[in-house]
């Protein structure tokens, strides 16, 4: 589905204004622009992993997405177990959601919010930056622990009661 103009020049100015941001935070960033989409692509260093993320403006659809790998995949023998896992963190998430791939094992935290009709503020991209780095570094250590063996899935329902 093709933007139109109104909304290619909205999308520029989301665009715009999370550079803007993350200038205003001394963050280094590459951006990329996919067809109508423009990705903003930095690395947080979170408390014990760097976090690769990925802002990308869709102005065909009207939204921003943040997007978030974490860096390991879970084995085939683990997959409905972190399954589980991921279904028991995301029932607590406020704003956002961990993507899980059962094919590969890949696990990815995504928040999207809409512009449509909204002028979106510094402020706002802010909130939504800072609220996803806390939701990844608080899971990605209690994903790992799962994946490596070194936490049960009943140790990880636990620790969110």
């Amino acid at each position: 589905m093709a933007a139109t103009e109104q909304q290619l020049q909205m999308g520029e100015k989301v665009f715009q204004t999370i550079c803007s941001m993350l200038n205003g935070i001394n963050y280094h960033y590459e951006t990329d622009r996919r067809n109508e989409d423009y990705r903003i692509i930095f690395t947080v260093n979170g408390d014990d992993i760097p976090m690769k993320i990925y802002m990308i403006v869709r102005p065909a659809r009207e939204v921003v997405s943040l997007l978030s790998s974490l860096p390991f995949q879970a084995p085939e023998d683990k997959r409905v177990e972190m399954a589980m896992a991921v279904a028991v963190a995301n029932y607590g998430l406020i704003e956002g959601t961990f993507d899980y791939d059962i094919n590969d094992g890949e696990i990815r935290y995504r928040q999207t919010n809409s512009y449509h009709e909204s002028l979106l503020s510094e402020a706002l991209f802010d909130k939504m930056l800072q609220l996803s780095l806390h939701w990844i570094d608080r899971y990605n250590d209690r994903f790992m622990m799962l994946e490596k063996g070194m936490m049960t899935l009943q140790q990880f329902i636990e620790a969110e009661n």
